[in-house]
């Protein structure tokens, strides 16, 4: 009965399967969500590896059904060792770790009993897998690259190996002696310029050590040059050679600028050199510096290096590899930017470490003073062109200090790529005529020097700073350039009125000595004045130019330069002695006689000799080339030298004006009292006449030199050269031409030219000319026109005992004389030669 009973029900199972199965093939209502299936068609469940958020069993059509992750916790599943698991969407499955690998060479499994993961030999597998210079060494589950001695792995490329370089890293050992070199995969010690090795040491990397063959700075004292200063700066430095050790390297740079600080802070008798050879000694120690400090530089350690001494000398310098692009080093005074291809040059690329240095010492200028400048070709005729005239030369004031440029090239005099440098600098002063340049220090043949612009310009300048572009390394410095233009206008005026003012003064001069009837203190006074100016204007016109304008002044210039002191301090002595002569004549006339000759020679040459040899022994007791004027033959306007003139000539001029204006309101009332019925008109033209007679005479067309200063006055100058070139001419007209006493006996002196007989000059020398008198014809008339020049003589000439009875002591007139000689009236010897003529020339044609 079991068994029957048994069937039925196994029927009734399937038979419910069955319906449930037709039921799920059904659509669900509700629809299920994704990875999700129907259950009785009216619930959803989550399809295996999934499982949602409520029941196992949900009606819910907005239910979601998750992932289930079988690798974490707490369904994680176990893929045994050096194997992972790794979740899929509603599974997983078993990997092994990286670095290994499946016996089977399979890659997955999903059971732990079929982990059979073993290691990966990669150096095997790939031989390459490590790059150059290294091996390739396994490791459990991984592998390294191992690099050879000398290089280092690539922190960005861990396969790759590249070269380390020991001497920027500091893990060589080379002896501080020596450079060091890198190389691939190791490095090589050798010694520095102008070191050798030392017996019993080899080259090689520990044991090289090498000594100096040469001082690193050899600064013997310049031949003939005697300066207890230069002495003691060179013996520090031989001082500072002996004690030289590389690892002193800084201490060596600082006690080395502060030896050449000290020099020019106080340079004592040099500044007593002459300025050749101060030049000279400049051009030296800028030379032996940049070399010092070149090869002293090599010593220090890699990188920079900057140093400011007290005196505000500045050191910076770059010692280091060069790279391929730009350096830029910079200090306080300048900036300097250049390539390093420049920086090392052609044969200097393996040698090592490459030097780049800029020196600024604002005390060098001392040494440069009075300096001559020279312009490149394109520069000068831009020059002539902006100021449209000759280029005579230019005066200089240094406005920076002198930066010295050194480089470990030793070829800089002409550059592949141009260097550019930012120089600093007092602010400039603008004025006509005047210009900020770049320029260097040019060595001369003569191992002197000079400024020049030769292959440099300038890119921009503002108030304190200027941008400049140069092919060539040197010296450089900022300088305000005052240009002297020649002005051919200016020349010719001075070239001509000079000319005609010499031939004046010469006349005024025979004038002055020939025609008697003027003579007294006033014509004394005239002569010695045109005498000074004609020696004066002479010499102006022949020496004031320099050999070269803007070279250094010889002996011959300095020669002219003391003799126009000397000479226009003269002509101004002189003019004030005018003013003292026209004083004791127009106002204190009933108070003596005034000065005797004597005494105005001794004022007149004494004084201005006086001015004159104080001002060259100050000069030459402080070197300070009192007698070297800028551009000419003339003095110098510094320290205060051009005062020795400028002095004394308003002094003069200001006591001339006093003494002019006492004088013509003495003689406005001299006039009217003499006439008082006089015209107006006449007493104005006289008055004119004197006034600007004394105006020219005492020197008040000098006053406009006064004003001759910066600014550069165009109009002053013209004014001042035209009136002094012609001041011969004024002399001449109104001391000469309009002199009744000198036109008369022009007049006197044509006549006799002229005149067949001899009437004339007898009649000039008794004084008779406009009084309508004729000498007598005959013995008695000729003894008394002879009597009358005896006595006209005598009255114009001193007494003279030697001449008394000697008018007529020869021939047949000796006897004839007796009436005249009864008179004893003494006659001067120019009495008795015109009596001896006058009876020659009337007496024997009758007998």
């Amino acid at each position: 009965m079991g068994g029957p009973l048994r069937l039925p029900g196994l029927l009734c199972v399937l038979l419910s399967l069955s319906r449930a199965g037709a039921q799920g093939s059904q659509a669900c209502n509700p629809r299920c969500p994704p990875n999700s299936e129907c259950v009785n068609a009216t619930a959803c469940r989550c399809k295996p590896g999934f499982a949602s958020s409520s029941t196992e069993i949900f009606t819910d059509p907005l239910e979601i059904c998750d992932d289930i992750n079988e690798c974490v916790p707490p369904m994680k599943v176990s893929c045994g060792k050096l194997a992972d698991c790794q979740n899929v969407e509603g599974s997983y499955y078993c990997t092994c770790s990286p670095g290994y690998e499946l016996r089977s060479g399979g890659t997955n499994f999903t059971n732990e009993s079929e982990n059979t993961c073993q290691d990966v030999d990669e150096c095997k597998q790939n031989p390459r897998i490590c790059k150059g210079r290294s091996t390739c060494t396994n490791t459990q589950g991984s592998y390294t690259c191992q690099c050879l001695p000398g290089f280092e792995l690539n922190p960005e490329d861990p396969k790759l190996c590249t070269d380390v370089d020991e001497c920027s890293s500091g893990q060589h050992q080379c002896h501080q002696s020596t450079i060091c070199t890198n190389t691939l995969g190791s490095y090589q010690c050798h010694c520095r310029p102008g070191w050798e090795l030392i017996p019993g040491s080899v080259n090689g990397r520990n044991s090289t050590i090498c000594k100096a063959v040469k001082p690193f700075f050899t600064w013997p004292l310049p031949p003939g040059v005697h300066s207890q200063s230069l002495s003691r700066f060179f013996e520090k430095v031989n001082n500072l050679h002996k004690d030289f050790k590389p690892v002193a390297a800084t201490d060596t740079i600082q006690n080395l600028i502060g030896a050449m600080d000290d020099l020019l802070k106080a340079p004592g008798d040099v500044e007593d050199i002459a300025l050749p050879v101060r030049h000279q000694v400049a051009t030296q120690l800028l030379l032996g510096l940049e070399q010092s400090l070149r090869t002293l530089a090599e010593s220090l350690p890699e990188g920079p290096f900057t140093y400011r001494s007290s005196s505000d000398t500045e050191l910076s310098l770059m010692n280091q590899k060069p790279g391929n692009g730009n350096v830029t080093l910079g200090q306080s005074h300048a900036r300097i930017h250049l390539d390093w291809a420049t920086a090392t040059g052609a044969g200097n690329s393996s040698t090592g470490t490459t030097v780049v240095g800029i020196l600024s010492n604002p005390n060098m200028g001392k040494l440069l003073v009075n300096a001559s400048l020279v312009l490149d070709p394109e520069k000068e005729e831009e020059v002539q062109k902006a100021h449209q005239g000759p280029f005579r030369g230019a005066r200089i004031q240094i406005l920076s200090p002198v930066n010295s440029v050194f480089l470990t090239n030793n070829d800089t005099e002409k550059l592949a790529s141009p260097v550019t440098f930012a120089f600093s600098h007092d602010g400039e002063i603008s004025g006509k005529r005047k210009e900020v340049i770049c320029a260097f220090w040019k060595i001369d043949s003569n191992k002197s020097g000079h400024w020049d612009t030769t292959g440099c310009w300038k890119l921009g300048s503002g108030d304190n700073s200027t941008t400049c572009q140069c092919n060539h390394l040197s010296s450089f410095a900022i300088l305000m350039a005052h240009y002297d233009i020649q002005d051919w206008k200016l020349e010719l005026i001075t070239k001509v009125g000079l000319s005609l003012s010499l031939v004046c003064l010469l006349l005024c001069i025979l004038t002055f000595l020939l025609v008697r009837p003027i003579q007294s203190s006033r014509t004394t006074v005239h002569l010695h004045l045109c005498v000074c100016l004609f020696v004066g204007s002479a010499i102006f016109l022949a020496g004031i130019e320099k050999e070269t304008p803007d070279g250094e002044a010889g002996p011959r210039c300095r020669l002219v330069a003391g003799l126009l002191h000397y000479c226009f301090l003269a002509a101004f002595c002189w003019m004030s002695l005018e003013g003292l002569v026209l004083y004791f004549l127009v106002v204190r006339v009933f108070h003596g006689q005034g000065l005797s000759t004597r005494w105005l020679c001794l004022i007149g040459y004494g004084v201005p000799l006086l001015i004159v040899a104080i001002s060259a022994a100050t000069a030459a007791a402080t070197a300070s080339e009192g007698y070297v004027g800028e551009t000419y033959c003339w003095l110098s306007k510094k320290h205060g030298f051009f005062w020795s003139f400028v002095g004394p000539l308003a002094f003069i001029i200001l006591c001339n004006a006093v003494i002019f204006v006492i004088t013509v309101w003495r003689l406005t009332q001299k006039f009217s009292e003499i006439n008082p019925d006089l015209k107006k008109l006449r007493k104005a033209r006289v008055l004119t006449v004197t006034a600007i007679a004394q105006l020219f005479v005492l020197g008040c067309t000098w006053v406009f030199g006064l004003f001759l200063f910066e600014p550069y006055s165009t109009v002053l100058t013209y004014i001042f050269t035209i009136l002094n070139c012609l001041q011969g001419l004024f002399l001449y007209v109104l001391l000469c031409l309009l002199n009744k006493k000198v036109g008369r006996q022009g007049r006197l002196w044509e006549e006799l030219c002229l005149s067949p007989g001899v009437a004339s000059p007898l009649t000039w020398h008794l004084g008779l000319a406009g009084e309508g008198r004729v000498p007598q014809v005959g013995l008695h008339g000729c003894w008394e026109q002879v009597l009358r020049v005896c006595l006209f003589h005598n009255w114009h000439q001193p007494q003279s005992d030697s001449g008394k009875g000697l008018c007529l002591r020869q021939g047949t007139w000796e006897g004839t004389w007796s009436g005249v000689e009864s008179s004893q009236a003494p006659l001067s010897p120019g009495a008795q030669a015109i009596g001896v003529w006058y009876v020659k020339a009337r007496i024997t044609p009758s007998q």
